[in-house]
C-alpha cells in the first residue's frame, strides 16, 4: 500500500488523535497514491499512525479513517460508519423532521455531511430525503459506497448530491449538485420541528437547504417569545421568526437582503396557519437597516442576530470582528430594558473566546450592562471531537440586558 512518513516529531497531533496532517508535517510518500487513495501513515521511525485519505492538492493532505491498524477501509467499513452515526441521532435527537445524520470528523467520516428530512405529510411521516455535501477526496473516492451505506440504513431512497461548496476546489474536485439515488427532490418539502412547519428547498437553499444545526437555539427562542416584539436579522427563510410566531410573540420583524428566501419565510406563516399581521419582512441590507431602526427609535424585547460567515479564514478575522461588533452594538441599542439578545457566530476562524471579547465591547459602547445567561452551539446531532475544535463552527450566546 502506499505509505506516507512524517517528519520527526510531526505525529504529535495524530498520538492525540486528530484527524488532519497538514502539507508540511510529511517528508515523503512511497508509490503514487491518486486523489482520494487510501494510504498508511508512519511516523519518522517507522511507527503505524492511522489509515487516511491523500489529497494532493489540499493542504490537508491527509484526513484519518482509521487509527486502528488492523482496520481496513472498504465497503464495510462505510456501512459500520454510517450505522453508528445513525445510532447516535436515534439515543439523541427525536421528533423532528430534519437531523444531520453524519457530521465528517466527528463521525469519522472527515469531509462528508449528509442532512436526513422528513416530509410532513397529513396521516403521518411523508418522503424522507438525504442531502449530501462531499467536501474532501477521501469521501469523493468513497462516494458510491457511502450512498449505499446511507440507502441502507436509513431505509430512505432518496440521495441528493449538494457538493456545491467551494472547499471542493482546493481539494482539486469539481463543485457538483445531482440526484445520487432514487427520485428528485420537489422544489420545497415541507418537515416539521418543535411543532413548526418549515419549507425547505433542497436543490437551492443555503446549505442542504435549511439550518439544521439552529434547532435547539430555535426551541429556546420559542420558549422566550411570548407578547415579545421580536427581531430576525438575516433571517434567511424565516426559521427563528417563525420559531417566535410559534411561541406567541406579539411582533416579529425579520430582515433579509434574498428576496426568494422571505418568499418562502412568508410562505412558511402560511403553512403554520399563523396571523400574518403579527410578522414583518424586510428585504434589505442588514446593517443599514438595524442602525436605521435605532435612528427611529424602534425598540424591540428579543433580538436574534444569526449572520453569515463573515471569517471564512484567518485573514478575514479583523474585518469579520468589526462586522460582528457592529451589528452587536446595534442589537443592544435596540433592546429595552430586560431585553434578550441571541447573537451568533457560524465562523469558524472565529472561536468562542474572541466572540465573546467582540460582544462585550459591543455591549460596553453601547453602554449597557449584558449577563450572559446562555452559551449556545448546535445540538447533539452536531458532536465535536474532544481532540478537533476545528469543529466547533457555531458559537453564540444568550444575554440580558439590565
Amino acid at each position: 500500500m502506499n505509505t506516507v512518513t512524517l517528519k520527526p516529531s510531526k505525529e504529535k497531533s495524530l498520538l492525540r488523535r486528530h484527524p488532519w496532517i497538514y502539507a508540511n508535517a510529511i517528508e515523503r510518500v512511497e508509490g503514487k497514491p491518486a486523489l482520494g487513495a487510501t494510504v498508511l501513515v508512519r511516523a519518522h521511525d517507522g511507527r503505524f499512525l492511522a489509515r487516511a485519505a491523500y489529497s494532493p492538492h489540499s493542504q490537508i493532505r491527509l484526513r484519518v479513517w482509521s487509527f486502528d491498524e488492523t482496520e481496513p477501509i472498504d465497503h464495510a467499513f462505510f456501512k459500520r460508519r454510517v450505522q453508528r452515526a445513525l445510532a447516535h441521532r436515534q439515543t439523541f435527537v427525536r421528533d423532528t423532521g430534519a437531523v444531520r445524520l453524519i457530521f465528517g470528523e466527528a463521525d469519522g467520516l472527515p469531509g462528508l455531511i449528509v442532512d436526513h428530512y422528513i416530509e410532513d405529510a397529513q396521516g403521518g411521516a411523508g418522503r424522507g430525503q438525504l442531502v449530501c455535501q462531499f467536501m474532501a477526496a477521501g469521501v469523493e473516492a468513497w462516494k458510491e459506497a457511502i450512498v449505499a451505506a446511507l440507502v441502507g440504513a436509513t431505509g430512505c431512497p432518496n440521495v441528493y448530491e449538494r457538493s456545491d461548496v467551494s472547499i471542493r476546489e482546493k481539494e482539486g474536485l469539481e463543485q457538483t449538485t445531482g440526484v445520487l439515488a432514487g427520485e428528485p427532490p420537489p422544489a420545497t418539502l415541507i418537515t416539521r420541528e418543535n411543532g413548526v412547519r418549515y419549507h425547505v428547498d433542497v436543490r437551492a437553499g443555503h446549505k442542504t437547504g435549511f439550518y439544521i444545526d439552529q434547532r435547539d437555539n430555535r426551541a429556546l427562542v420559542q420558549a422566550y417569545a411570548a407578547g415579545r416584539d421580536v427581531l430576525n436579522c438575516f433571517c434567511y427563510t424565516g426559521g427563528f421568526s417563525l420559531a417566535a410566531l410559534a411561541g406567541g410573540a406579539a411582533r416579529v420583524v425579520s430582515i433579509d437582503s434574498s428576496g426568494e428566501a422571505l418568499a418562502l419565510a412568508r410562505a412558511n406563516v402560511e403553512a403554520n396557519g399563523f396571523d400574518a399581521e403579527r410578522a414583518q419582512w424586510l428585504d434589505a441590507d442588514a446593517f443599514r437597516t438595524l442602525r436605521s431602526l435605532v435612528d427611529a427609535g424602534d425598540r424591540f424585547d428579543l433580538v436574534v442576530l444569526d449572520p453569515p460567515k463573515f471569517a471564512p479564514a484567518r485573514e478575514h478575522v479583523d474585518r469579520a470582528a468589526r462586522a460582528y461588533k457592529d451589528i452587536n452594538l446595534s442589537g443592544f441599542r435596540l433592546l429595552r430594558p430586560g431585553g434578550l439578545l441571541f447573537t451568533y457566530s457560524c465562523s469558524g476562524a472565529i472561536d468562542a473566546d474572541l466572540f465573546q471579547k467582540i460582544v462585550a465591547g459591543a455591549a460596553a459602547d453601547a453602554r449597557v450592562d449584558a449577563r450572559i445567561l446562555k452559551r449556545l452551539g448546535a445540538g447533539l446531532d452536531h458532536p465535536l471531537l474532544a481532540a478537533f475544535p476545528e469543529g466547533e463552527y457555531l458559537k453564540g450566546l444568550l444575554l440580558q440586558i439590565a
